[in-house]
């Protein structure tokens, strides 16, 4: 089996990716590896909207908008330092452009061996009409996804006969 060298875990900074970043630096720290925390940034963030009161205002210098995500980085990562000091080498990233272009390039330029994914389950039919990310990603990436997501949470009849009427008619309120 290969060893990894360097794993890349992507972030979005909500509470679902919190997991990976608790996987891949646990994975790190075990085999020794480099790991590479990344975060694609918004790009809306780099506009500023019309005020009434200013007028429009363009659009916020790039480096700025790079400034402000590396901040919001940081502040997210604090809950895990305890964990991040296990890992031998670790480097954070910051970028721009479209997410599942943007982690494939990181990969591909890095060689990493592994990227961690902590996807978020999508309910209803939304997930036949679009594709997210973490399964871009896997479709195009140059090393295994590895795609982690919190247990769901149980349920108290899950699994249990729930006893229902079939009788047809249905009886009515009068004859009860």
């Amino acid at each position: 089996m290969k060893r990894l060298e360097k794993i890349i875990v992507p972030t979005d900074l909500s509470d679902h990716s919190r997991r990976a970043i608790e996987i891949g630096s646990s994975l790190a720290a075990e085999a020794r590896a480099a790991l590479v925390i990344m975060h694609v940034a918004n790009e809306l963030t780099a506009w500023e909207f019309y005020d009434d009161a200013f007028g429009y205002s363009g659009q916020w210098p790039l480096d700025r908008v790079l400034a402000e995500a590396a901040l919001d980085l940081n502040r997210y990562l604090e809950p895990h330092l305890g964990l991040l000091r296990e890992v031998p080498v670790l480097t954070k990233r910051i970028i721009l452009g479209a997410i599942p272009g943007r982690i494939i390039a990181v990969a591909e330029e890095e060689k990493a061996d592994l990227i961690v994914l902590s996807p978020r389950r999508q309910r209803g039919w939304s997930w036949l009409l679009s594709s997210g990310i973490t399964e871009k990603v896997t479709r195009m990436s140059p090393c295994p996804v590895l795609s982690v997501t919190p247990p769901m949470a149980s349920k108290q009849g899950r699994g249990k006969f729930l006893p229902v009427s079939l009788a047809w008619p249905r009886p009515s309120a009068e004859s009860v």
